[in-house]
């Protein structure tokens, strides 16, 4: 029986897409034992992964060193006397954790010069670990089966079925089949299919015999009135109204979910959802949703994917030259 003390990603999409690096391990030795270290929202969806004992709350904010606090938790977990530690991110800092819980066995792509932190430091070579889901999983094999992975499980979050009728009653709700969309993304507004083009695809969706749900934090609250405003009863406005976890059940029980390239994304797949991914200035060559049940809708110019936070051509053509009309015809054929 192996411990692993894994500190995991800083985005939601990237600690659904760790599942399969913890599924991986588990599948190698059923008696492993998995914690995670995570930011505070990470949590929740921790808990829905059967695969994890623990999930470590480091509390520090996103891009602080908190160098004195890591060296805390780090300490407080050496009587766990880990056997291996797995630091995904490639910064300094993060391995700092690990390396003061005295994890026998430490190990992460080389970056930031951490040749005291890291006892075994891999290669990251980007043509043969070429989406972000291998190269997670690629760290938890030997070295000699990681570039890459032979088998990449598909994160698979557990469903709550009595939360799931909790928020039926408490947002009241309707019995029709639900789309769920996702106009938000954290990464930036290259990223996002235009407003207006989710209204679009709203209302036809509602014409077309479902409801809508839509869902995001409370940054995308103002977003979410827009896409709703004067669809009448069957338009659900939940951003910022429900917590992550809620998110989870809920995308459980849609028929379908739009998205952006984010980590809602990758919660729909992660529970079985018809996923319909909407990319430009990303690639889902790179992050494609986990699941045999997605399409993808991608113009594929030739100024994409650009991976820029803002549009360097100043028209944004990838995501505004996708009509709601082209979405909207897969979607609800």
């Amino acid at each position: 029986m192996a411990k692993y003390l894994i500190v995991g990603p800083s985005w939601v999409g990237d600690m659904v897409m760790a599942q399969s690096l913890f599924i991986t391990l588990k599948e190698r030795d059923k008696e492993a034992i998995i914690d995670v270290i995570g930011p505070n929202w990470s949590s929740p969806i921790l808990a829905r992964m059967p695969q994890v004992r623990n999930a470590i709350t480091l509390p520090t904010g996103h891009g602080e060193w908190g160098i004195s606090t890591r060296r805390k938790l780090g300490k407080s977990l050496r009587s766990e006397h880990y056997d291996h530690a797995i630091v995904m991110p490639r910064s300094w800092k993060s391995a700092l954790v690990p390396f003061f819980a005295k994890a026998k066995h430490r190990v992460g792509f080389t970056g930031e010069q951490r040749y005291i932190l890291l006892n075994e430091r891999r290669k990251l070579d980007k043509e043969v670990l070429n989406q972000t889901v291998k190269r997670f999983t690629s760290l938890g094999l030997p070295s000699d089966e990681a570039y890459p992975p032979k088998q990449l499980p598909n994160p698979a979050l557990r469903v709550d079925p009595d939360n799931q009728k909790a928020l039926f009653a408490t947002y009241q709700l309707a019995k029709r089949p639900a789309i769920a969309l996702m106009a938000g993304a954290e990464f930036g507004p290259s990223k996002q299919w235009p407003i207006a083009y989710f209204h679009d695809l709203a209302k036809q969706a509602i014409q077309a015999g479902y409801q809508i749900w839509v869902l995001g934090g409370p940054k995308d609250a103002e977003d979410g009135d827009q896409i709703t405003r004067g669809l009448g009863e069957f338009a659900f406005n939940l951003c910022g109204k429900t917590k992550l976890v809620d998110a989870i059940d809920l995308l459980a029980a849609a028929e379908k979910a739009v998205s952006n390239d984010s980590g809602l994304m990758h919660v729909a797949a992660s529970v079985g959802t018809e996923v319909h991914g909407i990319y430009g200035s990303t690639s889902e060559l790179f992050t494609p949703p986990l699941t045999e049940n997605k399409t993808i809708h991608n113009l594929h110019l030739e100024c994409s994917p650009c991976f820029k936070r803002n549009c360097p051509l100043g028209h944004t053509n990838c995501q505004n030259q996708l009509t709601p009309d082209l979405v909207a015809k897969s979607v609800l054929s």
